[in-house]
């Protein structure tokens, strides 16, 4: 029989997932703090609350494993309590109390404040903003909506994170101000879909007005755009991504596909012709801008055809940044009705070709950047390199410049001005300039 250990209550958050989930688990942790408990991140602690993700199959498979670790060392005395929030336990709760028994208990993605009060704490509405950062002290995400309205047949979003909320703008310049008093110089915007923003709380696309109050937080020098939907997106965005230097020239759209039959069974709402008319419309209004999109190959029904259309337009539009993924045929989506008759050794086939594509895209645009110097944000240092990125790349998904610490000493948390010296596909090489 296992015995409870004599540890003081130490509070491990484990964060599975996108950077929502993130996002979430920072709000979790500054409640905690607030209310004078000891809280870690993806550190030993006695009471564990892993925060999990439910997306697709792989995040789901992670998420389960994670659990089963953590109720193993509660079999075996490491650790007292298991509690799971997030994605996974919105979607499966029922299931998961069946499976796993053994979690001490299980909350929803809205579920915060009862989540506080089996964990000892109360809920402070008055710490609006108020987060336990846990990316490098240079850079932070960006909440401004959660849940989303968009019907697209494979995603179980919905189903996990509710409809559309938008928050409101002074509550988000008032969390960028106490981010910026951290210390932090990059604001990551993130949402299911940011182009939404706005439409419930101000009855029109307020994503453009968001930003122009944002450029105005002293400190904030950059400002990124994550997971924008093309259907209806609001182009007085890019008029103030032109005119303000704080706004990245980047933008994250994820695109899905390009094959008319598999865009309109996926319910994207577009076709292969507005969707390059919008492309280009973004290269016309800033040339400088770099693209990130996210396809998925293998969807039911999707033909060799289909995929050759796909992988030919990849060719053609020469993305900057472009991440590809099989599908995960998820229950209660719009698509489950579908026969997901795409076999898994095939859709893994084609999500290689569509990457070996994009390598050789990256690799081609990385050389144009050799000689050039750009303004670089230092995230961190790792082995015998200092680790940074441009305004073109985004945390963790994308390309990194790297300089010699041998050589070279660079404060990390800064900006500094970084002459390209090599290129591989996906990362460069550089010097500080003098």
């Amino acid at each position: 029989m296992r015995t409870k250990s004599l540890k003081k209550n130490k509070i491990n958050v484990v964060t599975l997932g996108c950077s929502k989930n993130v996002y979430d688990s920072e709000v979790l942790m500054g409640q905690l703090r607030a209310n004078n408990k000891e809280v870690l991140h993806e550190e030993e602690g006695n009471v564990v609350v892993i925060n999990t993700c439910g997306f697709i199959a792989n995040a789901k498979e992670e998420s389960v494993n994670t659990i089963l670790e953590y109720v193993q060392k509660k079999e075996e005395g490491e650790v007292d309590k298991v509690f799971v929030t997030g994605c996974l336990s919105e979607r499966y709760k029922p299931d998961l109390e069946k499976e796993i028994p053994n979690v001490d208990e299980y909350f929803g993605t809205s579920d915060l404040p009862n989540l506080l009060k089996a964990l000892g704490a109360d809920y402070k509405h008055e710490l609006l903003g108020e987060r336990l950062t846990t990316t490098p002290k240079n850079y932070a995400y960006l909440k401004i909506a959660e849940g989303c309205d968009r019907p697209c047949s494979f995603c179980a979003i919905p189903l996990m994170r509710g409809k559309h909320k938008s928050k409101p703008m002074e509550e988000l310049v008032a969390e960028a101000e106490k981010l910026a008093a951290k210390g932090v110089k990059e604001l990551i915007l993130i949402a299911q879909d940011l182009t939404y923003y706005g439409l419930d709380l101000y009855k029109k696309r307020n994503l453009a007005v968001l930003l122009e109050n944002l450029v105005k937080v002293d400190g904030v020098e950059w400002i990124r755009l994550h997971y924008a939907f093309p259907t209806g997106f609001p182009m007085d965005v890019l008029d103030v991504m032109r005119r303000e230097e704080k706004i990245c020239n980047y933008l994250d759209i994820p695109l899905q596909h390009i094959a008319d039959p598999i865009l309109k069974s996926m319910r994207r709402g577009t076709t292969k012709a507005k969707t390059t008319k919008l492309l280009q419309d973004f290269r016309q209004a800033v040339p400088e801008m770099a693209i990130r999109t996210t396809l998925i190959v293998g969807y039911p029904g999707e033909t060799q055809e289909d995929f050759e259309t796909l992988k030919e337009w990849v060719q053609e539009m020469r993305f900057e940044r472009l991440g590809c993924f099989t599908y995960s045929h998820e229950e209660n989506t719009h698509a489950y009705s579908l026969e997901d008759n795409v076999p898994e050794e095939v859709k893994q086939t084609r999500a290689n070709e569509i990457m070996e594509v994009q390598s050789q895209i990256s690799w081609e645009l990385n050389q144009n950047k050799i000689g050039k110097t750009f303004r670089c944000i230092i995230d961190r240092k790792e082995g015998n390199h200092f680790v940074g990125r441009t305004e073109f790349d985004s945390p963790d998904v994308d390309n990194e410049v790297l300089i010699d610490a041998r050589k070279h000493y660079i404060k990390v948390g800064d900006f500094s001005q970084i002459t390209i010296t090599e290129a591989s596909d996906f990362d460069l090489y550089g010097v500080p300039s003098k």
